[in-house]
């Protein structure tokens, strides 16, 4: 079972070749077993799971079940879960049990899914490594060839990255600031898929920034993010950003192929520190989409430089705002104190991780009198510029083809010690997010050392099913088939 896909997994399903029970309590004996190593999970629910299990089956066996009937997935725990804890990963939330259910966990418990636990990721969503969580850093389940050194599975999403890449769900949902689906995926070489803000409801998600954050699903394959993506997406009257349009079946345009596309290549991403190994694989994804019919343009996306400033200002400052709540009044773990500022102060210390409080300190100094227009304002006025970019280059061309991240995995004691040099790992990210345009990450093969690399493609607003084309003909090509050591079943 450890080798299937979800959408091979779900065929099985409704062949009866396999039961909801024996797939659920498989994943949940790998957690078991082989979550020690790699701590991809924050809270497991193992009795909720077979019991929705066996319901999967009576609803299997009528013949009329769900989409996602039966299907044992992991969830971000960033999305809130009736009745589960949810953590954020941090202190300040650490016994939270949300009385009431996210749209995005709401839509795949409607189409059948479930529920194996709550996956590990960067406090509050903040950070490229998932070693800022309270409850311990994630463990890439990759290794370097001949080297023992723990390596770190990228964030935020870092613990659904390695949970899907270790075999410990067959998908899971992840969240999208400025590459927390993509980075982590390319680490883990996996598929991951953020796709255009307002596509997927951010109700019941709690809140890093909110102009920035996209839900979006993260599998093995093109095929079981399309799968999960179709169930996720969906307008919701709960949330002022969501988009009221068709969710199109993602699935039926795998297969449309690259035939007649034109793919942008921005030449403001093929910088001179870009390692050559990476640059080479880019050329390859380039030969992959021409081979299939593509058409392929130089395009210029000439703000990209200020990307990840714009980023950090504009999201820090949300973050300053978006964790205000978190008082120990209002929200969050009282720290008892005689005065009402010194319960703020104990509260936020205790309850917030170092680069937490980072953030919020950055945040709040852009957004303070005298600074506001000159970081924030002006954070605002590129981020429209960077925007004008995309909007020119898809007046051109269809997709964009880039690479997903700088470098492979790092080790965890390779960590820089200075913030900024661990922001430069959403340097390709950063700039769709900061457009909201839909982009993917795909695993198209690995480095010298046998870590996996991934490539991202990038589409106009609410085309992702392109996306899916393009990156189905370089999935084929690539035929990444490889799996890290610490795979469930490898040491099974």
């Amino acid at each position: 079972m450890h080798d299937l896909t979800l959408a091979a997994a779900r065929k099985a399903l409704r062949s009866r070749s396999l039961s909801s029970v024996e797939l659920t309590d498989h994943f949940l004996s790998a957690i078991e077993k082989h979550d020690g190593q790699i701590n991809a999970y924050i809270t497991v629910t193992p009795e909720p799971a077979r019991k929705a299990a066996r319901a999967a089956d009576a609803l299997l066996a009528e013949g009329d079940a769900p989409a996602l009937c039966g299907l044992p997935l992991g969830v971000k725990d960033l999305f809130c879960t009736s009745g589960t804890k949810t953590t954020a990963a941090s202190n300040i939330l650490r016994d939270f049990v949300p009385p009431y259910e996210s749209t995005v966990t709401s839509n795949l418990l409607a189409d059948g899914a479930i529920f194996l636990g709550k996956t590990n990721l960067d406090e509050f969503a903040m950070g490229s490594t998932n070693m800022t969580s309270a409850f311990g850093p994630v463990t890439n389940p990759w290794r370097r060839a001949g080297s023992d050194a723990k390596l770190v599975p990228g964030g935020s999403s870092g613990g659904s990255a390695a949970a899907v890449a270790a075999g410990l769900a067959l998908g899971t949902t992840g969240t999208d600031t400025g590459g927390s689906i993509r980075q982590p995926a390319a680490y883990c070489g996996i598929t991951g898929v953020k796709p255009t803000y307002g596509r997927c409801s951010r109700y019941g998600t709690i809140a890093f920034a909110s102009s920035l954050d996209q839900a979006g699903p993260m599998a093995r394959t093109l095929e079981d993010c399309a799968i999960l993506l179709e169930s996720m997406a969906g307008f919701d009257p709960r949330d002022s950003t969501s988009v009221d349009r068709p969710v199109p079946r993602y699935e039926d345009a795998l297969e449309r192929g690259a035939k007649g596309l034109r793919v942008g290549i921005p030449r403001e991403y093929r910088t001179d520190t870009l390692p050559e190994e990476i640059a080479a694989l880019w050329d390859e994804g380039i030969a992959w989409l021409r081979d299939a019919g593509a058409e392929i343009v130089d395009v210029s996306l000439p703000h990209t430089k200020y990307g990840l400033p714009t980023y950090y200002i504009a999201a820090l400052a949300e973050a300053s705002s978006n964790l205000a709540r978190y008082d120990g009044v209002r929200f969050g773990a009282r720290v008892e104190a005689d005065t009402l500022d010194e319960l703020y102060e104990a509260t936020r210390h205790a309850g917030f991780g170092e680069e937490v409080r980072r953030r919020i300190l950055m945040g709040t100094y852009v957004l303070s009198s005298g600074y506001y227009d000159a970081y924030y304002l002006r954070a605002q006025k590129v981020r429209t510029l960077i925007q004008r970019d995309f909007l020119s280059a898809f007046e051109t061309v269809d997709v964009l083809l880039t690479p997903t991240a700088p470098s492979a995995a790092f080790a965890h004691e390779e960590r820089p010690t200075d913030p900024v040099q661990i922001y430069l790992n959403d340097i390709f990210t950063v700039p769709a997010s900061m457009a909201g345009v839909p982009a993917l990450s795909l695993p198209a093969g690995l480095d010298r050392s046998g870590l996996p690399l991934g490539l991202q493609l990038i589409g106009r607003y609410f085309e992702e099913e392109t996306l899916f084309a393009a990156g189905r003909v370089m999935e084929k090509a690539a035929g990444f088939t490889h799996r890290p050591a610490l795979h469930a079943g490898a040491v099974a």
